[in-house]
């Protein structure tokens, strides 16, 4: 978090406290100001503007050759006629929600279709990570377990079953797990405990959620791809596995990266003379996976990685790969089921702090971190089946009692954006963005979000521009999609929550205007 954005959070918070709404911990309930201004609009409010920039408005024009164009608007109904302006320039189809609004004033500064139902794309992580965060707390720290159904002998002989039990833990990944495999550290746990020997199966168990993996409205183009990975409450390496070809003496090694006992695979690969070579690897019918194609003799590793059609047996299958690098043996199979009752833990692998985990998650806008976070979030509040359908009833709720919105205003079928059928209302975003403004645990969701030209998708971002290190926002980005919604400083030191949502097929226009816009508000003073 910038020292700039601190001081004008305190500035905001201390004139809000002091001069409109009293106590700034719960905007909804404690500051109907703000709430009204937000939900039906103020004086200084327009729904399209109704002039363009003046002459005044465009000589203070900044022209960038390497970045966005902008204005210095003086006043709050210039700043809506240059926003207004920059929205219809870019675009040449399609439509725009957008609204500005002041969180040190609280009055709208600028709104048009703010409530007209739009797909957020991936800046519906925002309201995944509010719920998150609000119910679970910064410090919270996922524990994933493994438990036995039976006893240990003094042989070392388990008399039954390994049951690795999901709890929709999104760091399973390298991302934070550098220098080991999480597997393994449960692997070396079990032997800790005296396991040698497990006589029945090792068991995945995802039962937390319910068993859709793909959500309503992801595009049957888009599941081959990392970021449309299958979703379960038992995750591990952001379900995708690497297939590992790397030249073996007279012939061609393939494994998988995580190792993992619950996919054969089949290779054809031929070695050849010299360094480099070209790989393809492909599933096939029975869940294997057939590798193709041809390594020089001198090459490096060679990787293609593919997405996991059943995670919980793949996690399962990791387990016991790692449970085999120790020597313990296992009679049964590799399956997916419920934990009994009465099963006792053996082992168990922690995650770092959900404040982490979202900060990796808005930053790189990781759909599968999304997805995971919005179903355990409304399982562990209501203690019922994880699901995308339970997920939506439980942020509407939330909505409706802590930010102050109506619960039509948000209709999605996922936690990440990538769903078409996803909708949300610009309005809805900002008064969220107000809402975590004052929360306590406000400061880890602002310092998740990327930074305009420093970090994230927004790095390459703002060159020369005054929203450079200053506009904090989360973008979202599929085909016909680009949204960008956060928080700005503008000049005079006011705190802006703004929601940009641009739908349609012109989407790089969009986010040029986008750009503009956010340089334009950082640049703005009161008159």
């Amino acid at each position: 978090m910038t020292s700039a954005f601190r001081r004008a959070q305190r500035q905001s918070t201390l004139l809000l406290a002091i001069a409109m709404f009293g106590a700034p911990t719960v905007l909804a309930a404690q500051q109907p100001s703000l709430r009204a201004a937000v939900s039906r609009g103020s004086s200084s409010s327009t729904t399209r503007p109704k002039r363009r920039a003046t002459k005044k408005s465009q000589s203070s024009a900044k022209k960038k050759a390497s970045g966005p164009a902008w204005t210095a608007p003086h006043g709050a109904s210039q700043l809506a006629s240059d926003v207004g302006a920059a929205l219809s320039a870019h675009t040449r189809s399609g439509q725009w929600g957008a609204i500005i609004v002041s969180l040190t004033r609280g009055d709208t500064l600028f709104a048009q279709n703010a409530d007209a139902p739009m797909q957020p794309a991936s800046t519906m992580k925002m309201y995944t990570s509010a719920i998150a965060l609000d119910h679970f707390g910064p410090d919270y720290r996922f524990h994933t377990p493994v438990l036995r159904d039976g006893q240990i002998g003094a042989d070392g002989t388990l008399t039954g079953s390994l049951y690795l039990r999901g709890s929709g833990d999104p760091s399973l990944s390298p991302r934070f797990w550098k220098d080991s495999e999480p597997m393994d550290v449960l692997a070396r746990e079990i032997a800790a405990a005296g396991v040698k020997h497990v006589r029945g199966d090792i068991v995945g168990d995802a039962s937390a959620f319910d068993g859709q993996l793909v959500p309503d409205g992801w595009k049957t183009s888009y599941l081959g791809a990392s970021y449309a990975a299958r979703v379960s409450a038992l995750s591990l390496n952001e379900n995708l596995v690497w297939v590992v070809v790397q030249p073996n003496g007279k012939s061609a090694s393939v494994t998988l990266d995580p190792a993992s006992t619950a996919i054969p695979v089949q290779s054809s690969v031929r070695l050849t003379g010299g360094s480099g070579g070209s790989i393809r690897a492909s599933r096939q019918s029975d869940g294997s996976i057939a590798v193709r194609g041809s390594i020089g003799a001198h090459s490096g590793p060679l990787k293609y990685s593919l997405v996991v059609d059943n995670p919980a047996v793949f996690a399962a299958g990791a387990l016991r790969a790692s449970l085999q690098k120790l020597g313990i043996t296992v009679d049964g199979q590799t399956r997916v089921g419920a934990t009994p009752a009465g099963a006792a833990e053996v082992a168990a692998v922690t995650s770092p702090p959900l404040s982490e985990i979202i900060g990796e998650m808005d930053r790189e806008s990781i759909n599968l971190y999304a997805e995971l976070l919005f179903r355990e979030t409304e399982h562990d509040a209501t203690k019922q089946v994880g699901s995308a359908a339970n997920g939506l009833t439980y942020l509407r709720q939330f909505l409706s009692s802590k930010v102050g919105t109506s619960q039509t205003v948000v209709d999605v079928s996922d936690g990440s954006g990538l769903s078409q059928l996803d909708h949300v209302t610009p309005r809805s975003m900002v008064q969220l963005l107000g809402f975590v403004h004052h929360a306590d645990w406000g400061p880890v969701f602002h310092a998740a979000l990327p930074v305009e030209g420093e970090s994230g998708t927004l790095k390459r971002h703002g060159k020369g521009a005054p929203s450079r290190g200053n506009l904090h926002a989360k973008t979202g980005t599929t085909n016909t999609v680009a949204a960008l919604g956060g928080y700005v400083t503008a000049r005079n030191g006011e705190v802006l929550a703004f929601s940009l949502i641009y739908n349609g097929a012109d989407r790089w226009n969009a986010k040029a205007a986008m750009d503009q816009i956010g340089a334009t508000m950082a640049s703005f003073v009161r008159e």
